[in-house]
């Protein structure tokens, strides 16, 4: 499904576009979003490296390209005391507005799950001291995660559930913790996303974001469906629609408050 983009003003709040898998063709990638309406990005920092190219790339790209800085907790174990430093260093350049991606992984468990927790809790602490809000994954981690964040409840400044899969008794918690809640094209999929296609209307309307997290989670209704399987910005406006259509709202509606909300939370502008 193709969707009109002359009129879109859309904000892609997790795009991964330091991935490999951009190498190639990523100012090509970066323009066939702009066609979509996709106007405005943020990069996602995975773990030091990345983070520093993100925030390089978001750099060369003002009023079009932001990022986060941190580490995913796949990376957690690899994250050191000596590490803080250079963190709040990128936290502090231009165009670097969260951090994150950080938070736990018990799904795959890549890293200890105390090590998960020990680089959640000293990047949350980062977030306090450089007032920047957090970008935040979780994956069958829920009770760990939420008893993290009550940990700091009322000392962050804001903050996002990238890309949420939950169903309402985790949204009902996230929101209560003050976080906006990130939809991806796991909307998209009629098998596995059931329960978040239940609860994407019960979002208030100042709490949703959308995001591609490209190139991964590539809708699985896109028709027809890209020969690389490559997920990018470009699709945002299918999700958006898929989104409106579940809430029962113009796509107008929804590119309008989730931008509006993309740019409250990450203090963005440009257009």
């Amino acid at each position: 499904m193709r969707i009109a983009s002359l009129s879109l003003d859309l904000i892609d709040i997790g795009a991964n576009l330091t991935h490999d898998s951009f190498a190639q063709d990523r100012d090509a990638v970066m323009t066939r979003a702009l066609q979509a309406g996709v106007r405005r990005q943020i990069v996602t920092g995975a773990d030091l490296p990345s983070s520093r190219q993100a925030a390089a790339l978001a750099a060369s790209h003002p009023l079009r390209l932001w990022s986060t800085a941190g580490v995913h907790p796949h990376h957690a174990q690899s994250f050191a005391a000596s590490d803080r430093s250079e963190l709040m260093d990128l936290l502090n350049a231009d165009g670097v507005v969260a951090v994150g991606e950080c938070g736990l992984d018990y799904f795959r468990n890549l890293s200890p799950p105390p090590a998960q927790r020990a680089a959640f809790v000293a990047q949350l602490e980062i977030a306090v001291q450089s007032r920047k809000p957090v970008f935040l994954h979780q994956r069958d981690a829920h009770g760990d995660f939420a008893a993290i964040l009550r940990e700091f409840d009322g000392r962050l400044h804001g903050g996002v559930a990238h890309c949420f899969t939950g169903g309402k008794l985790e949204l009902e918690t996230y929101l209560a913790l003050g976080l906006y809640i990130g939809i991806t094209g796991w909307a998209c999929d009629e098998r596995r996303g059931v329960e978040l296609r239940n609860v994407v209307p019960l979002i208030p309307a100042d709490r949703l974001l959308i995001e591609t997290d490209a190139p991964y989670l590539l809708p699985r209704d896109m028709t027809p469906l890209p020969k690389s399987r490559r997920n990018e910005p470009a699709y945002l406006p299918h999700i958006a629609a898929t989104v409106a259509r579940l809430r029962g709202e113009p796509l107008s509606a929804i590119a309008a408050l989730t931008t509006r909300n993309a740019v409250a939370l990450f203090g963005l502008t440009g257009s």
